[in-house]
């Protein structure tokens, strides 16, 4: 049940000769008021018709807040700017998780067992070589941690609250290294093994780009823009991949299951998969001529039977400056000029596409700005990141929001398994008049073989 009471009613009547009704309209601390409908059915008789629930709340939340008209994101009341400048990635977790910012103790408590769970069950190397080497990191990935619930079977009892925080913690910790590994799959080179005495960010560089060869020691400057990537993405509210976490979740499924069916649905092009097409976009018209080439470029997106897109611009959510891309853009300047390639072509013909399109008619009349795919792309290539990663590393940012919004449904009183309603248009009921064939008759009969 909502922990809010109802600000006042709204009437809905029917030009049929239905009888109306009425549903209580509640207030959240902020954003639009919300017209509670779970009675519809049973006064109506009818539903509501929302296809990709644009107009539709589907769960009470205390996590994440997006205003899309003022360009804001807020996690537990914490602007993302101020959090993206101020914090590590382990603070934000615990904040999702925990609802607070840790204390320096609790930071130092929060960090270690993180830290001190980032190993996987040796067996799960043997799990690795079934994979082709060249199967996308993304596929490996859904089919490992939904392999983890084979592993792990002291955490699978969600009606204890003990189970949800040690398969939270696991997850956290060991997302890192299934990503790592997946990558080093790909690569023919052997899994490195995490350690302990690095920050989350830098331990997932060393399992990354290690060798036996050499020791690697992570970069400052890059770690700290990397973990700034993991912010950035840690929590968005109710989006597709969220949403398809609540929804697994509802059913009681474990919660290394519920987290592969939000990977899943991360890896679809239209989700998680916008700061690889925005790189690749720029890669593109690089090679056909670069800043020259923009003028006919932004025709071309303008000309829609021409099929070109202008990606990295607009979001569903947002209608003003996505407020991620603005801190993208800082971390962007800083790895290439800490790199030696601030005179890197593709960074100068995104700041040029940027340009042009902010003073076009066109793009700012339709409220099309960045968003944050339009640098974290950039900014993964140059530390050396291949493309087919960007997801990946997307999902190993988005686990603890994923995660902290799980166990706040399985947390709700009113919590129910999710069964969305349609709106049918096929065949009314009708009878079989003509059998195309008797029973007991078939092709193979008659034949010799």
């Amino acid at each position: 049940m909502t922990t809010a009471k109802p600000a006042y009613t709204a009437s809905l009547s029917f030009s049929d000769g239905s009888a109306g009704t009425e549903f209580p309209v509640y207030k959240g601390t902020t954003g639009p008021d919300v017209i509670d409908i779970r009675k519809l059915y049973a006064n109506t008789g009818k539903f509501t018709f929302d296809p990709g629930f644009m107009s539709t709340g589907a769960c009470e939340s205390a996590i994440t807040y997006i205003d899309g008209d003022k360009g804001e994101l807020l996690y537990r009341g914490y602007p993302i700017e101020d959090l993206a400048k101020h914090c590590d990635y382990l603070d934000v977790c615990h904040l999702l998780l925990k609802g607070e910012l840790p204390s320096p103790q609790e930071k130092a408590d929060f960090d270690y067992v993180v830290t001190h769970h980032t190993m996987l069950h040796e067996q799960m190397v043997r799990f690795f070589s079934g994979f082709r080497r060249d199967a996308h990191p993304m596929s490996v990935l859904v089919a490992s941690v939904g392999a983890l619930a084979a592993f792990y079977h002291d955490s699978l009892d969600i009606s204890k609250e003990e189970h949800r925080h040690v398969a939270s913690i696991r997850l956290i910790s060991k997302m890192p290294t299934l990503v790592a590994m997946a990558y080093k799959y790909s690569q023919g080179q052997p899994f490195a093994y995490p350690r302990n005495k690095l920050s989350y960010t830098a331990n997932f560089m060393h399992l990354m780009f290690s060798t036996p060869c050499d020791e690697y020691v992570p970069n400052e400057v890059l770690v700290r823009a990397l973990d700034r990537i993991l912010i950035l993405h840690a929590d968005h509210e109710q989006n597709a991949s969220t949403s398809t976490v609540r929804l697994a979740g509802s059913s009681g499924a474990n919660p290394f299951a519920c987290i592969a069916a939000g990977i899943a649905t991360l890896w679809g092009p239209a989700h998680g998969g916008a700061n690889e097409a925005a790189l690749v976009m720029l890669e593109d018209l690089l090679a056909k001529g670069g800043v020259d080439k923009i003028g006919e470029f932004i025709k071309q997106v303008k000309n829609k039977e021409s099929g070109v897109k202008l990606m990295g611009f607009g979001h569903r959510v947002y209608k003003n400056y996505d407020p991620r891309a603005k801190l993208m853009q800082e971390t962007c300047a800083e790895v290439l000029t800490e790199l030696g390639l601030e005179n890197d072509p593709l960074f100068k013909l995104a700041r040029k596409l940027e340009q042009i399109a902010l003073e076009d008619d066109y793009f700012v009349s339709r409220k099309l700005y960045p968003n944050v795919d339009f640098y974290s792309g950039i900014v993964q290539r140059a530390m050396g990141i291949p493309t087919s990663m960007f997801t990946a590393i997307f999902a190993m940012a988005r686990t603890v929001g994923w995660i902290a919004q799980w166990s706040e449904m399985l947390g709700d009183p009113d919590q129910k398994i999710g069964r969305p309603r349609q709106l049918y248009m096929g065949q009314t009921k009708r009878k079989i008049t003509t059998p195309s064939t008797k029973l007991g008759t078939h092709s193979w009969e008659s034949s010799p073989h």
